[in-house]
């Protein structure tokens, strides 16, 4: 059974509709998707008004937990707080932050910051955590994500290391973009344990933290 955190659709750069989005996870066997596209400082309402109102007209019709979301991205450490304050008034079940990759130019301080917000639920491919950083988001409850993204996924040995050191909870997600970006369960297996996590570790991450992360925002 597979719980995905991290997904776009074409409200962001995504390639589906919200609506076949879900069905599409759905058809892959997952027990819940979140929705997560990317908004900036303004447009997390905009963005969270359509997620809302799919994601409860595809629970009506399928099995499957469709959570609306955002992924606060390439925004300024100092207005993470308030953004991810604002998705939560929008709507948002899940806030995840676009972490320091690196692949990608980041504002050095994204990581310290989304690990210290109580709004935010994921820090997604944080690249080269520190391990204050990573301490801090066990303390404050934000989940580590470890990438099944290739461009995303030079820093997971990384990050696995800080996860096993600290028995941090943490995530396999997919960052879905498309269809065939869907991350079976055996494959979030392996991109767990291709980090250097041991098998029992790795488990908690596809079911037990999945599933405390869902009964913490499902609600």
């Amino acid at each position: 059974m597979r719980y995905e955190f991290h997904s776009h659709t074409f409200l962001s750069d995504g390639e589906l509709h919200p609506i076949e989005h879900i069905r599409r996870a759905h058809h892959a066997g997952h027990a819940a998707i979140a929705l997560t596209d990317h908004v900036g400082v303004r447009d997390a309402s905009r963005v969270l008004d359509v997620l809302t109102k799919e994601c409860e007209a595809a629970m009506e019709d399928w099995k499957i937990v469709a959570l609306p979301g955002v992924e606060i991205t390439h925004v300024a450490p100092r207005r993470i707080p308030e953004v991810a304050k604002a998705a939560r008034k929008a709507g948002a079940k899940i806030v995840v932050v676009h972490g320091e990759t690196p692949n990608e130019p980041v504002v050095k301080g994204t990581n310290a910051a989304a690990v210290r917000c109580p709004d935010v639920d994921v820090l997604a491919h944080p690249g080269f955590l520190s391990a204050r950083d990573a301490k801090a988001a066990l303390d404050t409850g934000v989940f580590l994500e470890l990438t099944a993204k290739k461009a995303h996924g030079y820093a997971n040995g990384h990050v696995a290391r800080l996860i096993e050191g600290l028995h941090a909870p943490f995530l396999v997600n997919g960052d879905v973009h498309a269809p065939e970006q869907f991350v079976s369960e055996q494959t979030a297996f392996v991109v767990a344990t291709g980090a250097g996590l041991p098998r029992a570790m790795a488990q908690k991450g596809l079911r037990e933290y999945p599933r405390a992360l869902l009964k913490r925002r499902s609600s």
